[in-house]
């Protein structure tokens, strides 16, 4: 195994519990009336979205799920100016 399909390998499991942790920390404080640092914590999960999304893109051709994605990414960060920023 080289050294970048070691690398690959890494962040593939990190992904794989960073994914689940961020996004349902950022439903949680979201419903516990903290929608701002929900909408961080959603922020923190999107590169491990975009990853992922791009990867079932290329191998399995889900373009629907890397759509979705960016336009996710783009209306969270909207929300982040919009609650610390405005």
């Amino acid at each position: 195994m080289n050294d970048t399909s070691k690398k690959e390998k890494l962040f593939n499991n990190v992904a794989q519990f960073a994914l689940p942790g961020l996004t349902i920390g950022a439903q949680i404080a979201t419903s516990l009336k903290f929608p701002q640092y929900g909408l961080i914590l959603n922020l923190l999960a999107q590169p491990f979205w975009m990853y992922s999304s791009w990867k079932a893109w290329k191998q399995a051709g889900q373009i629907g799920i890397l759509i979705t994605t960016i336009i996710f990414t783009t209306i969270t960060a909207l929300g982040i100016i919009n609650y610390w920023f405005l």
